[in-house]
């Protein structure tokens, strides 16, 4: 789909209403990751230096309607300030006399901070009267949130329909990869796709079936699938009750030419335990007492050898339990091989959603990745094939 970017917006002396995601982690009122203000600096620096004046729109944590003090985002303004390396002036209110005040009120080179939107019950609700309050606000708006497109909320999609509208760079730059990665990509596109459960991604294995030319299954959604097709997978974290929709997704993807690859090796482990005793065995031989814990090397092989016939790399979830040694191994090895045909430019890689993010810096790879998204389940709807509310009422 076609959507505005600020390149197509006259900002000179305008308010720009900018809808980000600053739902950053804070210990003891300061913030202690910055990534998601980091990646809002260019929207912000863009808009200042064409003449506009940005007002920033955002949510903190779930206070379901109440204004509650310890989600202001207040406390944010010191780390704001110091990435942005521009004064911030908030308002206690996200709409109203005082927001107008702080608004009307700002200098050259000043932005606004308006208070946390989901303070009001008409944010979650998508309330036209909350919408056009906060429209009130501004000239232009746009929306930087890519993390918070897949929700239908009033500063998400209802102020959308009622100004000018358009995608910051962070939304822009998130758009873009994904087109590139599922619209309109470079073949053969490979998606590898792990995690726990095959319950909480069916649509994303349904909609990539049809999409990609490979698709490697990792995690413990392999168990159920190895399971599906009689294998034994002792005391694996696995599914049993999904068989029949792994075998359904196995028949959708023959139908669609997609290769399913599936570990043909696995390593075992009779306890969860960081450096467990544990052995490799074939994927049909894991034994009563044991849990397959990650894939093994001739499973590795095969996702590098996939990953040197791609021209496209979709990546969501690791392919065994990354979070403990020795059982980072197989998604270590894939992503770092990943990576280093990405940083060779022989790869598109495009990756996001859950615990992807934490397992690939954890390998060291997300800094050669073509594009990491920030977005959890906007990411995921997205790979879904479904219609992400705060992008279409962009178009």
């Amino acid at each position: 789909m076609a959507w505005k970017t600020l390149d197509d917006m006259d900002l000179n002396g305008k308010r720009v209403l900018t809808r980000v995601d600053i739902n950053v982690p804070v210990e003891d009122g300061k913030v202690t990751d910055a990534t998601r203000i980091e990646r809002i600096a260019a929207t912000v620096q863009d808009i200042l230096d064409r003449g506009g004046k940005p007002v920033l729109l955002a949510h903190f944590g779930r206070p379901k309607g109440e204004r509650k003090p310890d989600l202001s985002l207040q406390p944010l303004i010191p780390t704001l300030e110091t990435v942005l390396g521009v004064q911030v002036v908030f308002a206690a209110d996200c709409i109203g006399p005082a927001a107008a005040a702080v608004v009307e009120g700002l200098s050259e080179g000043q932005i606004a901070l308006l208070e946390n939107t989901r303070f009001h019950k008409g944010e979650e609700k998508n309330d036209p009267e909350l919408a056009a309050e906060m429209a009130k606000l501004g000239d232009v708006y746009c929306n930087d949130a890519f993390s918070a497109a897949h929700r239908a909320h009033a500063s998400t999609e209802g102020l959308a329909r009622l100004l000018p509208a358009c995608a910051g760079r962070l939304m822009q730059a998130e758009l873009s990869a994904l087109e590139s990665a599922l619209g309109t990509p470079e073949r053969p596109v490979l998606a590898v796709v792990g995690g726990a459960k095959v319950s909480t991604k069916l649509d994303l294995l349904g909609n990539l079936v049809e999409k990609v030319d490979m698709l490697v299954i990792g995690g413990g959604m392999a168990n159920t699938f190895l399971a599906a097709q009689g294998i034994n997978v002792g005391k694996s974290l696995c599914e049993h009750d999904m068989a029949d929709t792994a075998r359904a997704i196995l028949e959708k993807a023959a139908t669609a030419n997609c290769e399913i690859l599936l570990p043909s090796d696995v390593v075992v482990a009779r306890e969860f335990a960081e450096n467990a005793a544990n052995e490799t065995v074939a994927a049909g031989a894991c034994p009563e007492d044991a849990m397959i814990l990650d894939a093994g090397p001739q499973a590795v092989a095969s996702v590098k050898e996939a990953i040197d016939k791609a021209k496209t790399l979709i990546w969501n979830g690791p392919l065994g339990a990354f979070e403990i040694a020795p059982f980072d191994t197989a998604t270590n090895a894939a992503a770092q091989h990943a990576a280093a045909a990405s940083a060779a430019s022989s790869l598109i890689s495009v990756a996001g959603g859950g615990d992807t993010v934490a397992a690939l810096n954890k390998a060291g790879a997300a800094i050669d990745f073509t594009y990491i998204s920030t977005a959890g389940g906007a990411f995921l709807e997205w790979m879904e094939g479904k219609t992400l509310p705060g992008v279409a009422a962009l178009g």
